[in-house]
């Protein structure tokens, strides 16, 4: 889909003369830009982003929990700056429409938002040395800690979105319609699953009994929605918080281990490059316990090992479901793409599981 990116961006507040825009980042479900401007003879740098509104539902509410969440954030950090002026990058920076909202609808329809470009730091898709681990889950656990006093509950953005036994539920529907007859060539692969039915349940039954506590969380923190700043190498700023919401910790620690363990891409198709690295592991329980460490329960930090098996077998029951139903959710650049990342999830659950019982002990030594 192509845009008038000097027509589109007239429609919010910006100022200077439009320079360029290019297409941004590797996210698979909103379409994003880097759009450059030139103000007075500098070039800065702004986000634009299509929210895709057959995924989220309601976007308006999304932009609600958007403008919640980094106002929050910016008032807890707007008397460090005197001291550290690199807090200012702690969140991003909402910039308005010109009609005074967080966002602008298109004659078409499409939803967009925008705001500041966070200068001077990137984002991994792969991890590659364990400072980057420890620093990536330190951010994530010090935005939850951010958030553990933000007053009223958010809007659930994509209700259900990490109920495990719901995705279960989901992917024994798209089998049992088997709509483009694909079943037949991927029973391993749901076989695996279904053999492990029973797991895909133990956090919501226990948040049922009250054993884990609903909390700010995340719910989508692949490492790559983490910032990392060039010059210090630390956590500077949590990104892609679309689906910042209520949920368990749990999720966002398994879903950190997910994608912050392998060497893989998410979508490689050599499974022998595909495990689960022990040291990463351990770098990303420390990290994450350096910020989240002080309002976890005994029982929260117990479950953390388990949660990256089963973030990561969740996130392959979606791939699976999504390939059953003919790749209508996350964006595909091949054919087999979605079958080819529910392999990796799966074989990075045996690896998991290989290595359970190491998992706890150090868990438990930290805890």
């Amino acid at each position: 889909m192509k845009f008038d990116f000097r027509q589109l961006t007239s429609h919010f507040q910006l100022y200077g003369n439009f320079v360029v825009a290019v297409p941004y980042g590797t996210g698979h479900i909103n379409d994003t830009f880097q759009v450059t401007f030139d103000q007075g003879g500098t070039l800065l740098h702004y986000i634009i982003q299509r929210v895709n509104t057959n995924v989220f539902k309601a976007p308006e509410e999304l932009m609600d929990n958007f403008l919640r969440v980094t106002r929050h954030i910016g008032a807890k950090i707007r008397d460090e700056r005197a001291v550290n002026p690199a807090t200012r990058r702690r969140t991003l920076e909402v910039v308005n429409s010109i009609y005074g909202k967080p966002y602008w609808r298109d004659p078409a329809g499409n939803f967009f938002r925008c705001y500041v470009f966070v200068e001077n730091a990137r984002s991994y898709d792969i991890l590659e040395t364990k400072a980057q681990a420890y620093q990536a889950a330190a951010a994530f656990s010090n935005f939850q800690a951010d958030l553990a006093d933000l007053p009223q509950r958010l809007n659930e953005t994509i209700p259900d979105f990490h109920n495990t036994p719901s995705r279960l539920a989901n992917l024994e529907k798209a089998a049992k319609e088997d709509k483009l007859g694909r079943l037949k060539s991927v029973s391993r692969e749901f076989d695996f699953i279904m053999a492990r039915g029973k797991e895909c349940g133990v956090l919501i039954d226990l948040q049922k009994e009250g054993e884990l506590v609903e909390r700010v969380t995340h719910n989508d923190t692949k490492l790559n929605n983490v910032l990392i700043d060039d010059l210090t190498g630390s956590g500077c700023c949590v990104i892609d918080l679309d689906t910042v919401m209520p949920g368990l910790p749990h999720y966002d620690f398994g879903d950190m281990v997910r994608t912050g363990t392998s060497p893989a891409a998410e979508d490689e198709t050599d499974l022998g490059k595909v495990t689960m690295r022990f040291p990463m592991y351990e770098a990303l329980l420390r990290g994450y316990l350096s910020g989240a460490g002080g309002f976890l329960n005994a029982t929260e930090k117990s479950l953390l090992p388990f949660s990256g098996k089963l973030i990561t077998l969740e996130i392959g029951i979606r791939f699976l479901t999504d390939y059953l139903e003919g790749d209508v959710y996350f964006k595909i650049r091949r054919p087999d793409h979605n079958l080819d990342r529910c392999r990796t999830q799966l074989k990075l659950v045996a690896s998991i599981e290989e290595q359970y019982d190491a998992m706890r002990k150090l868990a438990d030594e930290l805890a």
